[in-house]
């Protein structure tokens, strides 16, 4: 090759270099000069990801298709620290917005909002102690709180209504405003204001919780506004839906809806597929039937400028490359009850009116169930005192610091001696068996004369300074006048192991099949007492047949056994699903199906002697004046169970009614309530509403017909 030509192949390679630099230098100029505004404009509006959005809830109803819960449109705000140049003012812009507006904010950093900032274990939940002690360890700041054990040394004594005393907060406080970088200057209580916000966040950061944080709840237009004019970088309204109560009644069994927790999150939804910020249901039947009420959540594209702020993809819904099936939420079920909500506000009235009417220093809460003897379905649950679920996020600290603990569903989680109310499974027991027969009749002799060295009294003999007995008596009298002698006897000759038996059958100390959590309570016999470390005599099995000793059944059990009484035998599981619909209302999902759990195969002789026993308690006996007018037969039987000497008994009164065919039973609770004769009113006010013309014979919907 000679010189010329490789000197022409030089310059032709550097030609095409400095063509090709020169390009590339245009293409720069031209993304940078010419059209940079517009490429950064364009960059701004579309930063792209991809979002879960949860479906509406299905809605919750009565047996008649009154809309009990049901949802409606809400504004939440949310933080994106991502998008904010400077996190702090950013944040203190936004929280005086929401001090000028009257808007709070979510807080769970346990300390006080004003100097002297001290720990305020005495208020906060478990879940935010447990997470402030882990974010300080996860921190190396232990040092700068209480040893464990004392917080929660605080919270107990707080709950038992001690007095506390509050650790100071000021060196984990002084951590955070140095960890945040907290301008100095800003006055203390705006400093804890902003500590908290940022305390929230960080528990995000460092997954000491996976519970995604919502600033502030549904927040109204005025505030959106302003939060928009300010135009804060990183701080997004979103839409979501939130429940609204159209009853102020049947809190403890409808339950509440809430962000889910890291525990939750990782016990129960992650399993399944649930996004990790879902709101679920937190107690009651939202609890109870969640798989039915949730839904599917979707997922759509949307676009956000470099600001944060959505400027695209509302109804851009993710679509699934395998099945081609649109992403887009698909709305829950529909939930229909047992449930009467006219029945039930008669109930939680009469029960509240008539705790109140005989209050005394003594006397504390009750409950009150009102359930089909047909089917096992409860149309009516009360728990005195209640609260407003419309107003339980705000009212929470003070629900929680009430002695009386209004948020206990006494129906089911709290169990009672049952008193004299206990005596239809003795006698039925000692029938079945062959003990005693209808028209068998025992001396009351005042005292129970069998043991020697032990000698229970009958309440008429003690109440009349030894003076009264009931003299000879059958198993109806002895019903009717609640003879104790009569059924010492009887329960001495069936034995314990038997009278365990029964109680079982009619699903006392059992659980219910309720949906809703229960206490399961026990019955007392020589297996629990050997667990309390005591010993079991011959005799405790006198007190045991009378419902004194140390049987303990809620009062859901109590008026489960006595509608098992009224249909004959047939022990239901009980119930408050009656039918799950599409969210539409044009499918039926799911249809209940009665359950028997045992049947239990009584004489209808003995069935009769101790049914009538029960009518002579409201023709003849102590509740004859409550019912003469009340237009239905009712059977029914009283009972009271010491608590201690020091106090009065627990009242109790259960029935069934009416005599001939029965539809409903019903039991009433009330702590330290006396004599269960004194609830006889309450008991016939309930009866008297569920027989007018109003409630219990109100048309129901007929099958195949929407439901509105």
């Amino acid at each position: 090759m000679d010189g010329k030509q490789f000197h022409w192949r030089v310059r032709s390679i550097v030609g095409v270099l400095l063509i090709l630099i020169l390009l590339f230098a245009w293409v720069l100029y031209d993304l940078q000069y010419v059209h940079g505004a517009d490429y950064l404009a364009q960059s701004r509006r579309k930063i792209a990801k991809t979002e879960t959005v949860e479906a509406a809830r299905g809605e919750i109803l009565d047996r008649y298709g009154r809309v009990l819960v049901t949802n409606r449109e809400s504004y939440n705000v949310s933080l994106d620290t991502s998008f904010m140049e400077d996190v702090n003012t950013t944040l203190t812009k936004l929280l005086d917005i929401c001090r000028t507006q009257g808007v709070s904010w979510a807080d769970t950093l346990p300390v006080s909002d004003e100097a002297p900032f001290v720990f305020t274990f005495d208020t906060a939940s478990s879940g935010a102690i447990s997470n402030l002690y882990a974010l300080a360890e996860s921190l190396k700041w232990t040092d700068t709180l209480p040893a464990r054990e004392e917080a929660d040394a605080i919270r107990t004594a707080s709950q038992e209504g001690q007095g506390v005393s509050y650790p100071s907060a000021d060196a984990f406080l002084d951590k955070l405003r140095t960890y945040y970088e907290i301008d100095p200057l800003l006055p203390d209580g705006e400093a804890r204001a902003l500590m908290g916000v940022r305390y929230e966040l960080t528990l995000r950061s460092r997954e000491v919780t996976y519970t995604a944080y919502v600033f502030a709840q549904d927040v109204q237009m005025p505030f959106i506004v302003t939060v928009k004019e300010a135009d804060l970088p990183g701080v997004n309204i979103d839409t979501t839906t939130v429940r609204e109560y159209n009853t102020a009644y049947a809190a403890h069994l409808l339950g509440r809806v809430g962000l889910m927790n890291s525990d939750e999150w990782n016990n129960v939804y992650q399993a399944l597929n649930y996004p990790y910020n879902a709101t679920v249901g937190k107690e009651g039947v939202e609890l109870a039937f969640e798989s039915y009420l949730h839904g599917t959540p979707g997922k759509r594209n949307i676009e956000t400028n470099d600001q944060g702020k959505v400027v695209s993809g509302d109804d851009n819904w993710v679509v699934n490359q395998t099945t081609g099936e649109v992403q887009a939420p698909d709305p829950g079920d529909n939930v229909i009850l047992t449930l009467d909500i006219k029945l039930q506000e008669a109930v939680e009235r009469a029960l509240a009116t008539g705790i109140e009417g005989l209050k005394s220093e003594d006397t504390q809460g009750g409950a009150a169930v009102v359930i089909d003897v047909r089917d096992g379905g409860v149309l009516a649950m009360a728990s005195y005192p209640t609260f407003d679920l419309t107003t339980y996020t705000q009212n929470y600290n003070t629900l929680l610091a009430d002695p009386l603990n209004p948020l206990l569903n006494r129906a089911t989680q709290e169990v009672y001696p049952p008193g004299s109310t206990f005596k239809m499974v003795t006698a039925i027991g000692a029938l079945q068996e062959g003990i005693i027969e209808p028209d068998t009749e025992i001396l009351d002799t005042g005292r129970y004369l069998y043991y020697d060295d032990y000698r229970p009294q009958c309440w008429i003999y003690r109440d009349s300074g030894g003076r009264s007995t009931h003299g000879e008596e059958n198993v109806s009298d002895a019903i009717k006048d609640s003879c104790n002698v009569f059924f010492f006897d009887a329960g001495r000759r069936l034995g314990i192991s038997l009278l365990e038996q029964y109680t079982a059958m009619f699903g006392l100390g059992e659980p219910t099949g309720i949906e809703l959590y229960e206490a399961t309570g026990w019955m007392d016999g020589p297996e629990y007492t050997e667990s309390q470390g005591q010993t079991w005599y011959e005799g405790n099995t006198l007190p045991a047949a009378i419902g004194q000793g140390n049987s303990r059944f809620t009062p859901l059990q109590l008026a489960n056994y006595v509608a098992t009484l009224a249909n004959g035998g047939t022990h239901y599981s009980a119930h408050l699903l009656k039918e799950v619909k599409s969210n539409d209302f044009s499918q039926v999902v799911e249809q209940y199906e009665p359950t028997v759990l045992n049947q239990l195969d009584i004489d209808p002789e003995n069935l009769s002697a101790v049914t009538e026993g029960m009518l002579r308690v409201t023709t003849e006996g102590s509740a004859k004046a409550y019912f003469a007018d009340l237009g239905v037969q009712v059977a029914a039987k009283t009972g009271s169970a010491q608590v201690s000497s020091a106090t009065e008994s627990n009242a109790l009164f259960v029935a069934f009614a009416p005599y001939e065919n029965p539809e409903i039973a019903l039991a009433i609770v009330v702590e330290k309530g006396g004599s269960g004769s004194t609830l006889a009113n309450i008991a016939a006010e309930i009866l008297e509403y569920y027989f007018s013309a109003g409630s219990g014979m109100e048309t129901v919907t007929p099958e195949n017909t929407l439901l509105r």
